[in-house]
């Protein structure tokens, strides 16, 4: 908050701040947490009341932090549409948690220019997706990481309808020691296919613990030509064989799916196995 000082210079101080334009003092007003943006700033004076409930202040709209917090999809989904509908249309950018699908409607919906959305663990749904992704015409990056109600058909839906995208996260959460066992029976290349079909301009793709497997990376490597930055870390199924690593080791950075420390913990696990073995066939 301001120090005003003396009557004299304070009086000062606040005319110089109620008399800058709306547009400058939301540049002030943004770096400030959203709560104290809400809660205090609007009682300190009529121009900063009419800055934050103004368009200006929420042209970028992050409030993860405060999602995070709260941690319920109502509370959200109503912040969203109350700062949604204060940015009157001008909203470039959304970044929430735990979405729901009635506040991923209404941002749709009212943002007419939305470049960046970044929506990670939302109870957002396909249908809902489906629904509105045309909407979203003009994004250039989209966070739907650990949202596990959208499968392949909603990111073949975003796909169809945005056609500026170049960056897509869809992280997963890692697999249970349970999946990780019946492996060959869950590989699933639908979301990769998705992607490698309908999202050609892709420079960045984070899809860590992904389902997928060599079919669907090599899909993605071939269809999406712009890629220079890709994350499958975790990404068990994909096993990399014909050209694949050297085609991935050449794009600018590539996360593999395994570590360094992976591959000498497997190694160490085989051959603690060939000991065994070896053990065994000795007490015979």
């Amino acid at each position: 908050m301001a120090n005003f000082g003396g009557r004299k210079n304070g009086i000062v101080s606040r005319a110089m701040w109620e008399g800058l334009n709306p547009e400058i003092l939301a540049l002030i007003l943004v770096r400030i947490p959203v709560e104290e943006l809400l809660q205090t700033i609007p009682l300190v004076c009529k121009s900063w009341w009419s800055a934050v409930a103004g368009p200006y202040c929420w042209s970028n709209i992050d409030v993860e932090d405060w999602c995070r917090r709260w941690n319920r999809f109502d509370r959200v989904d109503s912040l969203v549409r109350k700062l949604v509908r204060r940015s009157r249309g001008m909203c470039r950018r959304l970044s929430a948690y735990r979405l729901g699908d009635p506040g991923f409607a209404f941002a749709a919906n009212w943002v007419r220019c939305l470049k960046v959305l970044q929506i990670p663990m939302s109870e957002v749904s396909d249908n809902m997706v489906e629904k509105h992704a045309e909407s979203l015409a003009t994004l250039t990056v989209l966070d739907i990481s650990y949202c596990l109600r959208i499968t392949s058909k909603g990111l073949k839906a975003v796909g169809k309808s945005c056609k500026f995208l170049i960056q897509l996260k869809r992280n997963m959460p890692p697999l249970e020691l349970e999946e990780t066992e019946k492996r060959a029976k869950k590989t699933d290349d639908g979301e990769a296919m998705a992607i490698a079909n309908t999202m050609p301009g892709l420079n960045r793709l984070e899809l860590a613990y992904g389902r997928f497997g060599d079919h669907g990376l090599n899909a993605i490597l071939t269809n999406c030509k712009a890629l220079t930055r890709l994350d499958i870390e975790g990404c068990l199924y994909v096993e990399l064989n014909g050209d694949l690593e050297q085609r991935c080791d050449q794009l600018m950075d590539f996360k593999a799916p395994w570590t360094d420390d992976d591959h000498l913990l497997a190694v160490a696990a085989a051959a603690d196995d060939d000991t065994e073995d070896f053990s065994s066939s000795e007490s015979e």
